[in-house]
């Protein structure tokens, strides 16, 4: 009998990790955005001070079948801080490939999350989605997440690319 396992991602895994970072983009329908490379994976996620840690969703077929276990999902993860509550989590990124939707392996990788951040000490933690995912959504919310944009009406925002190298340098751009 197959079973899927959440397990925390090995150097070895970056290759199939930017694989699904680049599916989950064109899902989102912002393929062109994807800069990473595998290389800045491994470097920034298994380094001595990593800027990111990530799950991998594993698929472990049953002992008939010749195919090995493959990774077929994954959530990336980070800590931040809020000047209000302390530590918190934030999950970038979640994503499971199309086949494998409807079985429960995004809300496994979610519970995983929810279960480090209370083991390192997190008041909260902290995921966005957009708009138009509203099976998302619903997951979230049905999983006990309170939607901030219509509770509270935050937005938001980021500086990046020539908005951010002006800003660094005290330069506004109109």
């Amino acid at each position: 009998m197959a079973s899927v396992r959440i397990r925390e991602a090995q150097e070895g895994d970056c290759g199939t990790i930017l694989r699904l970072i680049r599916e989950l983009a064109e899902y989102e329908k912002l393929v062109d955005q994807v800069k990473i490379t595998e290389e800045a994976l491994r470097a920034d996620g298994f380094g001595e001070n990593p800027f990111y840690h990530c799950l991998v969703a594993e698929f472990l077929p049953g002992p008939e079948e010749p195919k090995g276990p493959c990774v077929i999902g994954y959530g990336l993860y980070y800590f931040i801080y809020s000047t209000w509550k302390g530590r918190n989590i934030y999950l970038e990124d979640i994503y499971v490939m199309p086949e494998y939707r409807g079985q429960g392996i995004g809300s496994k990788i979610i519970k995983k999350v929810a279960k480090v951040a209370l083991d390192k000490g997190c008041s909260q933690f902290r995921l966005a989605v957009l708009d138009w995912n509203k099976k998302a959504m619903d997951l979230y919310k049905t999983l006990g997440a309170h939607d901030l944009t219509e509770a509270e009406g935050w937005h938001s925002f980021r500086f990046e690319g020539e908005a951010l190298k002006a800003l660094a340098v005290g330069v506004v751009i109109p």
